[in-house]
């Protein structure tokens, strides 16, 4: 699979979210089976708690738009067609070692273990710097749904 600069690319052009719901700054890397995001920790982010770190629930929605951003890249840049809506259709194996915090940058690495129609299972991991701070299974479940444009 070719890929361009991706850091180039603006997210908003790949996901079918919208801020304040966006919860990647750049797809980093993509290939055939694995993609890589990244997203720093800024107090302006809907899932900041008032203690400074984010909730859970953001590391899991970081994930699934990690998914989302492999996704939205092929139907744009390979098949040539418009970002779909999509969604978590389950979660297995899931752990928080722990919250991020504020101004930390987070690499999320996603490696699809298969694909079957329009469902992708994939393995994430949520990292800051070498320290693995959350890991789970996704399923993926697509949609011919068209993301809705911004106009």
């Amino acid at each position: 699979m070719e890929t361009t600069n991706l850091e180039t690319i603006d997210v908003l052009t790949l996901l079918p979210q919208r801020p304040p719901f966006v919860m990647i700054d750049a797809l980093t890397s993509l290939d055939e089976t694995t993609t890589t995001s990244r997203l720093t920790v800024r107090p302006d982010n809907l899932f900041v708690e008032a203690d400074g770190t984010l909730n859970p629930c953001a590391l899991v929605e970081n994930m699934a738009q990690t998914c989302a951003a492999r996704l939205g890249y092929v139907n744009t840049y390979i098949n040539k067609g418009p970002v779909r809506l999509g969604f978590i259709g389950g979660i297995k194996h899931l752990e928080v070692v722990r919250p991020a915090r504020l101004g930390e940058t987070l690499t999320t690495h996603v490696a699809v273990v298969q694909e079957v129609l329009q469902t992708t299972l994939v393995r994430c991991t949520v990292s800051v710097g070498s320290e693995v701070i959350a890991a789970g299974d996704l399923k993926i479940a697509m949609t011919d749904i068209k993301a809705a444009d911004d106009e």
